[in-house]
């Protein structure tokens, strides 16, 4: 065995991938003499570290459960000049995460909501934070299904865990009572952790959904009270995904159809 196949099979018991990924390059720059000793192993090391956050990152997302691959950065901020972008490019930084805050994007379908609230947790996975994202009404499904079960405890848990919970579609029609316990318990289970909240209602119109006033109130104001409320406003970003009309067959023979024909005009 040569002396780089050695070299090759310690970094990789050792797990470290990432110096051999880049191995050659550091030992050309280090042959041309861009790289004394001392550097070379730095840069090494450094590429270790990159690869291994690199992975974390990308772990992070996958366990996320994104509907898509959104950013802050391709998010067209221009198409809507009402939407606050400085606000939330500065949501985007994560101060709120270490604060324990939430947030609440509320507004019209169509505004961008779900794809701000992925956007801002996909950057908190991005630095270092762990986040889930899921449709309001798939969480509280889980949950029911824990009563059935009996394992609705580590269910809880479960949604409770990450750093940052996104609930689409929030607020989207009555609680059963079931429901808001359910939504009682995760809030107060996750009393220290950022939730990302999306909904078309405005924070002050979830009230009557709770069949219980003093549950509403106790839920909404450990929610709304301690939450980055921004409202979302303008056109529909839908909208300039609609794929061309194309004219319909019939309704051009119909029209022809019912067209007179000229009568012939003696000659």
């Amino acid at each position: 065995m040569t002396r780089a196949h050695q070299l090759e099979t310690t970094l990789r018991t050792l797990k470290l991938s990432g110096m051999l990924d880049t191995l050659d390059v550091r030992l050309g720059q280090a042959q041309a003499g861009e790289l004394g000793h001392l550097e070379f192993l730095q840069r090494l090391c450094e590429d270790e570290i990159a690869r291994r956050d690199a992975t974390a990152i990308t772990r992070r997302v996958r366990q996320a459960r994104f509907e898509q691959a959104a950013t802050i950065e391709d998010f067209d901020f221009g198409y809507n000049p009402k939407i606050p972008a400085a606000r939330i490019r500065d949501l985007a930084t994560g101060r709120y995460i270490t604060a324990g805050q939430s947030i609440i994007l509320h507004g019209p379908v169509g505004v961008g909501k779900t794809h701000i609230a992925q956007a801002l947790a996909h950057h908190a996975c991005r630095h270092g934070h762990t986040a889930i994202f899921t449709k309001t009404s798939r969480l509280l499904a889980d949950l029911a299904g824990g009563h059935a079960d009996r394992t609705w405890g580590s269910r809880l848990r479960k949604w409770a865990k990450p750093d940052v919970l996104v609930l689409d579609d929030f607020a989207m029609r009555d609680l059963t009572t079931s429901h808001a316990d359910d939504i009682y318990e995760l809030v107060t289970e996750r009393a220290s952790r950022s939730l990302i909240l999306t909904s078309n209602r405005r924070p002050e119109d979830w009230y009557p959904l709770f069949p219980n006033p003093v549950v509403a109130e106790s839920i909404l104001d450990r929610l709304i009270n301690t939450a980055h409320t921004i409202h979302l406003d303008g056109r529909s970003y839908r909208s300039t995904r609609r794929p061309p009309q194309e004219p319909d067959p019939a309704s051009t023979t119909n029209a022809r159809s019912t067209r007179k024909t000229p009568e012939p005009t003696a000659g």
